[in-house]
């Protein structure tokens, strides 16, 4: 068992109601973000609407799973955040006076705890890999969302969505299809197209087979 010391109490036995409530207003920090991205980038107050009802109905720990998924594919939504900016935010939202924010705000190890943790909660990339020259994505866990048996994979990054799970383009025996990133490969439209783009608009793929173009939602469902 490691030795407790002065050095080391702050950080091994952090104080779990300190922790719960600087979370919760950090995830209000980061929402409050993403809902100025996408004010900056649609102009639409329905959209920021629906982003937040969504949120509204979940616990916190929900809400930081689904901000990050938002960030993962909307990678511009926190670009310039500065992630001591919204910790400090969050702790003079939790201090009670202001030399208690004083302390904490000059606690350089409970600082580099903090912003480790939000990082850790809220940057959760997934990446492409190949293997044998097929495609693949893995999450930030380094677990397999989709297999590696696709000639292309195209993530849709998208900032019009609910926080759904949209489906990614992919390319086998040399026909598109949608596919989710479930760990099953589950196809949602079926390989028969010659090519699918992605709209900015609800139904969100445009898809074309010879002369026919059909639209598809996130479901492969036609429109």
């Amino acid at each position: 068992m490691e030795k407790i010391t002065q050095e080391n109490f702050n950080l091994k036995y952090q104080d779990s109601i300190e922790e719960e409530r600087i979370d919760k207003f950090v995830c209000a920090e980061m929402g409050r973000q993403i809902h100025r991205y996408i004010k900056g980038m649609s102009g639409s107050k329905r959209i920021m609407e629906k982003f937040e009802e969504t949120l509204s109905t979940m616990t916190v720990a929900e809400k930081e799973e689904a901000i990050a998924k938002y960030i993962d594919l909307n990678r511009k939504a926190i670009s310039g955040l500065d992630f001591k900016l919204v910790l400090a935010r969050a702790i003079a939202n939790y201090c009670d006076t202001y030399d208690y924010m004083q302390t904490m705000l000059s606690d350089v190890e409970k600082m580099d705890y903090y912003q480790k943790r939000i990082l850790e909660k809220y940057i959760q990339y997934h990446e492409v890999f190949e293997k044998n020259g097929k495609f693949g994505i893995k999450n930030h866990k380094g677990e397999v969302l989709v297999s590696p048996q696709y000639d292309f994979l195209r993530t849709c990054y998208t900032y019009v969505d609910d926080l759904v799970v949209m489906p990614i383009i992919a390319e086998k025996n040399g026909k598109l299809g949608l596919i989710l990133p479930d760990k099953k490969d589950t196809v949602v439209a079926d390989f028969i197209y010659d090519d699918i783009q992605l709209r900015d608009n609800y139904p969100y793929f445009e898809a074309h087979r010879g002369n026919q173009k059909v639209y598809l939602d996130e479901k492969g469902e036609k429109e």
